[in-house]
C-alpha cells in the first residue's frame, strides 16, 4: 500500500509525476494550474529531474518536443489559453511520435474567460486541436485520486504507443483537496532505441521529424498513425458506471460534472426514477460501443449528457446512440458548475 496524504489536485499531480519517474518539466504559470509548477519547483532540489519555467507556452511545448525526443519522461501542465498556444507543437509531437504527457486544467472560455472550472476544451482535446489528422489519448479524471492514477497511466500509455497523452482536468479538481493514496516511486529505466541520443558504433543517428516534403511520404506517415490510433481504440477504452444495470435513464458525464451527476442518480432513485450514470474515463478513444449497447436495450428510455459547456461531448453520445434513443443535453458555461438538483429538474422536464 502506498502513502496516504491529504493533497490539492495540482500538487498531487506533481507528486505523482515525481514518483512515476519524471525527468523533465517545462511549463509556464497560468491560473488555475500554477500550483503544479510551484510544487515541482519546490521539490526539484530533492529529486533528479529538470524543472524549467519557459518564457511562454509555445516555448514549453517545443522543449517537450526536444527533451521527449531525446528519450526523457516529460510533463507540462497549463490551462485553457495556454493549451491553445501549445496546439501547433502537439501536432508536431504527434507526427514525430514522441511520448509526452500534457495536463490541461480547464478554465472558462472562450478567450481569456474566467479562472473558474469548465469543460469547454473537450472539442479541442478530443478532435485533435492542432492541424492535421492526429489524436492524443485523453484521460478525464473526476477526483484527486484519478489525477494521481492518470499520471502513471498517461506516462505508460505515452511510452507504449509513442504518442502525446492529455489529462483533461479542470480548475475545481486542480484546486480541491482530497485524501489520496500515492503509489511507491518507480525506478524509471527508459528503453527507447528510437530516441535522439547521438550516433554510435552500433547504429546511425535517429531523426525525429514531422516534415515530409513528398506527398506520398506524408500519406504513408498518416497511414501509419491511423493504424496506431485504431490499435489504441481497440485496447485503451476506459469507463466507469454507477447503477446502470437496471437504468431507464442514463446520464453521460465526465470529469467534475460526473460527480454532480452521481449525486443526481441518488436523488432520482430516492424519488423512484431509475437513473444510472455512465462516465467515460477516456474521452478519446470514446466508449462508443458500450453506450450503443445501452441504446439497444428496450428498458432505456433516453440519455442525457451533463457537461460544463455549451454541448460538446453530447455529439459523441449521439454518434454512439446512433438515433436509436433520444439524446438530451444540459450544461452550464463560463465556470459555473451545475447543481445535482438542476439535473433532476431537467430530467423531470424531459419525462413530462
Amino acid at each position: 500500500m502506498g502513502e496516504i496524504r491529504l493533497m490539492k489536485g495540482n500538487e498531487a499531480l506533481g507528486e505523482a509525476a515525481i514518483r512515476a519517474g519524471l525527468q523533465g518539466y517545462f511549463g509556464y504559470p497560468i491560473t488555475p494550474q500554477s500550483e503544479v509548477m510551484e510544487y515541482l519547483a519546490q521539490q526539484e532540489p530533492h529529486h533528479n529531474y529538470v524543472f524549467l519555467q519557459a518564457e511562454s507556452e509555445v516555448a514549453a511545448v517545443n522543449m517537450m518536443y526536444g527533451a521527449g525526443g531525446a528519450g526523457a519522461r516529460v510533463l507540462t501542465t497549463t490551462s485553457s489559453p495556454g493549451f491553445s498556444l501549445m496546439q501547433e507543437g502537439i501536432s508536431y509531437i504527434a507526427c514525430a511520435e514522441i511520448p509526452c504527457l500534457f495536463c490541461n486544467v480547464v478554465r472558462g472560455g472562450p478567450g481569456l474567460g474566467t479562472i473558474q472550472p469548465s469543460q469547454s476544451d473537450y472539442f479541442q482535446s478530443t478532435k485533435g486541436g492542432g492541424h492535421g489528422d492526429y489524436h492524443t489519448i485523453v484521460l478525464a479524471p473526476n477526483s484527486v485520486q484519478e489525477m494521481v492514477d492518470f499520471v502513471y497511466l498517461g506516462f505508460n500509455l505515452a511510452d507504449k504507443y509513442r504518442t502525446p497523452v492529455t489529462i483533461l482536468s479542470d480548475g475545481a479538481i486542480g484546486q480541491m483537496m482530497e485524501k489520496v493514496e500515492l503509489p511507491d516511486p518507480v525506478e524509471y529505466k527508459p528503453d527507447k532505441p528510437w530516441a535522439t541520443t547521438g550516433k554510435t558504433k552500433d547504429r546511425e543517428r535517429n531523426i525525429l521529424t514531422s516534415l515530409y516534403i513528398q506527398s506520398e511520404d506524408m500519406e504513408k506517415k498518416n497511414q501509419k498513425l491511423q493504424k496506431k490510433y485504431e490499435k489504441i481504440k481497440q485496447n485503451e477504452i476506459r469507463f466507469d458506471e454507477y447503477k446502470t444495470e437496471d437504468a431507464e435513464i442514463i446520464i453521460v458525464s465526465f470529469g467534475l460534472s460526473s460527480r454532480v451527476s452521481r449525486k443526481s442518480v441518488d436523488i432520482g432513485r430516492a424519488q423512484g426514477m431509475k437513473i444510472g450514470l455512465f462516465r467515460p474515463q477516456t474521452v478519446w478513444p470514446f466508449p462508443y460501443e458500450k453506450l450503443r449497447e445501452y441504446a439497444d436495450k428496450d428498458r432505456v428510455k433516453f440519455f442525457i449528457s451533463i457537461e460544463m459547456n455549451a454541448g460538446q461531448m453530447v455529439e459523441d453520445v449521439k454518434l454512439a446512440v446512433c438515433g436509436k434513443k433520444p439524446v438530451h443535453f444540459y450544461g452550464r458555461m463560463g465556470g459555473i458548475v451545475p447543481d445535482s438538483y438542476e439535473v433532476i429538474e431537467q430530467i423531470k422536464k424531459i419525462k413530462e
